[in-house]
């Protein structure tokens, strides 16, 4: 006689809280600061294993640098990324706020985030290449990039470069070192280990930062990615912002309940470090340690960056109906923004009024900024393409089909 056996459940990983429950993150496990080690960038992945599974941190509860990952940034650049990231934000609330008044179907904003785009893009050199998802504007503004072209690509108006043909948000500033965002999402990760192969092929100097949010890590981009990366050994890195949601999917779904994002890379052999999103200086040496150990020929480095996402996925999202009212609040890590001007005010070279001067004067630029890429037109003013432009800039030689069409339609 057959062996009965219990029926065999499927697990699937529940977010700890949801809707009506009060946040609660005392499960995770975030070292003291300054308290994880600072391998040499030539360490092979396999001897640092350990720190896929825990979090770099630099500034401390009181806002005072330590450890060894502190490189003493001095206060012009700190006050300069502190700056960049308050007009991220900025930017963001007035491009949320234009798209509440119809003048831009859609927008997607990085509230929370900021640190891990600004200090990575002032970590790196000219030249150096990002693959980004939606949600670095960040990169662009720590560019120096006008904002007055980042919003007439909102407005998808005549100043837009790309010509209303991309969905908002989905920048393309090659001068800026701003690879065309891609709506599907994980094929900036492909891109940006190829990329780098092939600026290891022209002997450049040049590096590529591919980025990818937690939740399309599930996606086999990322593992195409990961498996060219660690055989070809390419001068990359590799970013995954872990920012806990998704969409309305938290992250558990993507990684599991045991697994770090960080960890996935050991199974390629790539060297791997989680971080302390919300920490600017943590960022940044972080950023600067990876981009070493990259155009030095050692090869990439995956960063699993712990932040969390303010604001809803986007101006379409209601994150009221999958987490529980309070949930940012109580993130432990903090507010980035907020971390880095108390570490200024700390040294000395900062204070809440010179914060308040530096808003009005950011919030003044982004608004000009603003109304003259307006002026050009938006959503529901100003001049309409013609028809006859669906037709344009989509193939080098017009196929007979389209030509076809375009006659039946008279334009």
């Amino acid at each position: 006689m057959a062996k009965a056996h219990s029926p065999i459940k499927l697990h699937v990983p529940e977010p700890a809280f949801r809707p009506g429950d009060t946040p609660d993150f005392s499960s995770l496990d975030i070292p003291a600061a300054g308290s994880v080690r600072r391998p040499p960038v030539h360490v092979s992945p396999e001897e640092i294993r350990d720190l896929a599974y825990s979090i770099i941190r630099v500034m401390d509860d009181a806002g005072a640098a330590v450890g060894p990952w502190d490189e003493s940034l001095d206060s012009a650049t700190a006050i300069r990324g502190l700056r960049y990231m308050m007009k991220t934000r900025v930017y963001d609330q007035r491009m949320v706020m234009a798209q509440r008044q119809g003048k831009t179907s859609f927008y997607m904003q990085c509230t929370g985030e900021e640190a891990v785009a600004v200090a990575q893009q002032m970590a790196l050199e000219p030249g150096d290449m990002h693959f980004p998802t939606y949600r670095q504007q960040g990169l662009l503004i720590a560019a120096e990039h006008p904002l007055e072209e980042m919003a007439c690509q909102i407005f998808s108006n005549p100043g837009d470069a790309l010509q209303g043909r991309q969905l908002p948000v989905m920048y393309s500033f090659r001068e800026s070192g701003f690879f065309s965002i891609s709506g599907n999402l994980g094929t900036q990760y492909v891109q940006a280990v190829g990329w780098a192969m092939a600026s290891a092929i022209k002997g450049d100097s040049k590096i590529a930062a591919g980025w990818i949010g937690e939740g399309a890590t599930a996606e086999n981009d990322f593992h195409s990615a990961l498996l060219y990366a660690s055989v070809y050994n390419p001068p990359v890195i590799l970013n995954v912002v872990n920012n806990q949601w998704a969409i309305s999917t938290f992250q558990g779904l993507a990684a599991g309940d045991s697994a770090t994002f960080a960890s996935r890379a050991h199974g390629y052999g790539l060297a791997s470090l989680r971080v302390d999103g919300n920490d600017f200086l943590a960022v940044h040496a972080v950023s600067r340690w990876a981009s070493a150990r990259a155009r030095s020929g050692f090869g990439p480095t995956l960063i699993e960056w712990v932040t969390y996402r303010v604001a809803a996925h986007s101006t379409s999202d209601d994150p009221s109906q999958y987490r529980p009212q309070g949930e940012a609040s109580a993130w432990p890590l903090g507010d980035p923004v907020e971390r880095l001007k108390q570490h200024l005010i700390g040294r000395g070279a900062w204070s809440e009024e010179l914060h308040a001067r530096a808003q009005e004067e950011i919030e003044t630029e982004v608004r000009q900024a603003v109304r003259r890429a307006e002026a050009l037109g938006t959503l529901n003013s100003g001049s309409k393409p013609s028809i006859k432009e669906m037709f344009e800039d989509v193939y080098k030689e017009m196929p007979p089909h389209l030509r076809k069409q375009r006659q039946q339609l008279g334009v």
